[in-house]
């Protein structure tokens, strides 16, 4: 939450996330399948339930000055951050439709269904999200060639948007997606020299660790 809220001070136009269900079926957000890097527990996310969740310590780990940070629930970050979010569905087994659906449901109920992007590497995850939704937004994330191939999915669930690994976001695969009609974001972009040229090449956006060196350089679309 200090990441995001800080985000929101420095005037970012989105931020990103990702989202694992808890094994009472809470949808919380977190990267790592399992907890050691970034909390003071053990094992995967999925074994423990929200309640054992939260009594972690998710911040300790980056600096002292985070101790006490918990893991927050996808619908404390939409209830506290008012800025566009994209919420990476990160399935662990065979969880992708229930953890799809659970998180739309979370996302509907706070009233943000027009303000997130929904994104995944996962298939079974986008294709049980546009099942159960005709209205969402979806994000293929796609990290390496063929890009056409990532195209065709995206097409397949009636995506928005092509999220390309930099490495794969040439200007060839950025004007094939474009043409498309597909919106382009490029992760992960923390160079000026990578900035400057992914603008020149027409990618929508870029997702990137400091926001504050490449905010003052555009407006936003």
């Amino acid at each position: 939450m200090a990441a995001f809220r800080r985000a929101h001070e420095l005037g970012a136009h989105m931020i990103e996330l990702d989202v694992q269900l808890t094994r009472d079926d809470a949808v919380v957000v977190l990267h790592d399948d399992t907890l050691e890097r970034t909390t003071t527990g053990l094992g995967p996310v999925g074994a423990l339930s929200l309640t054992a969740l939260r009594a972690l310590d998710a911040g300790a780990w980056f600096a002292p000055a985070f101790r006490g940070e918990r893991v927050p629930t996808l619908e404390e970050v939409l209830a506290a951050i008012p800025l566009p979010v994209n919420v990476e569905l990160k399935p662990v087994g065979p969880v992708a439709a229930s953890l799809a659906e659970r998180a739309l449901a979370v996302v509907v109920a706070a009233g943000a269904l027009d303000r997130v992007v929904f994104s995944s590497f996962d298939r079974a995850a986008v294709e049980a999200l546009r099942a159960a939704s005709p209205h969402a937004a979806i994000g293929i994330l796609w990290s390496e060639d063929p890009v056409p191939e990532g195209i065709a999915v995206a097409r397949r669930v009636a995506a928005r948007a092509l999220h390309l690994r930099k490495a794969a976001a040439t200007a060839a695969a950025i004007h094939a997606a474009t043409d498309a009609g597909l919106e382009t974001r490029v992760w992960t972009v923390n160079r000026r020299d990578e900035f400057d040229r992914l603008v020149a090449d027409g990618a929508s956006g870029i997702f990137t660790d400091y926001p504050e060196r490449f905010l003052q350089t555009v407006p936003p679309r």
